[in-house]
């Protein structure tokens, strides 16, 4: 999606189209979850047992098949990257604001003074079957109207910075 977001700033049209046709191609509603095969899903329910499926993709890193699954548990937000073979990559969860760290809302504050955050998702890498607090991904608007996405390290260090076009803007 980062990269059909890319092609949209940079103009190419004939590129746009074809990631539009491969994003329609990949991305699935709740309806069509017996799709994601056993091993992917039995990950996913072993971590997360009350995961209500919203939406899923499933695209090609590298080498390897990974699926993005968007869920709930409750009332909860979350998402989780997992591959073919039943490894989780990384895991998301939302947060509210008051939970952020001082070191990342001091970050925030600081790049983007007056940003109203609109997302926030903890995000946890998973190496040999444990878990590590990666970052936090905002999505924020900024005091000029901009929406940002920023991936920022728990001590602050700014790791990742994108403007979203318009597709993303209603994400909340």
């Amino acid at each position: 999606m980062i990269a059909l977001l890319r092609c949209v700033a940079g103009g190419s049209l004939a590129v746009l189209i074809a990631g539009s046709l491969l994003l329609a191609s990949v991305v699935h509603a709740q309806d069509k979850k017996d799709e994601i095969p056993k091993k992917v899903m039995d990950t996913l329910k072993a971590k997360f047992p009350k995961a209500e499926i919203t939406m899923w993709t499933k695209e090609k890193e590298g080498d390897k098949i990974v699926y993005d699954i968007e869920f709930k548990q409750g009332k909860q937000k979350f998402e989780a990257d997992i591959f073919g073979d039943g490894t989780i990559h990384n895991w998301e969860k939302e947060i509210a604001e008051k939970d952020l760290p001082k070191p990342v809302r001091e970050a925030v504050d600081k790049k983007f003074p007056k940003a109203t955050l609109k997302e926030i998702m903890e995000v946890n890498e998973v190496k040999d079957g444990k878990d590590k607090l990666e970052g936090y991904e905002i999505v924020l608007e900024t005091a000029d109207k901009k929406m940002v996405e920023v991936m920022i390290a728990p001590d602050g260090k700014v790791l990742e910075e994108e403007v979203i076009k318009e597709e993303k803007k209603d994400k909340k």
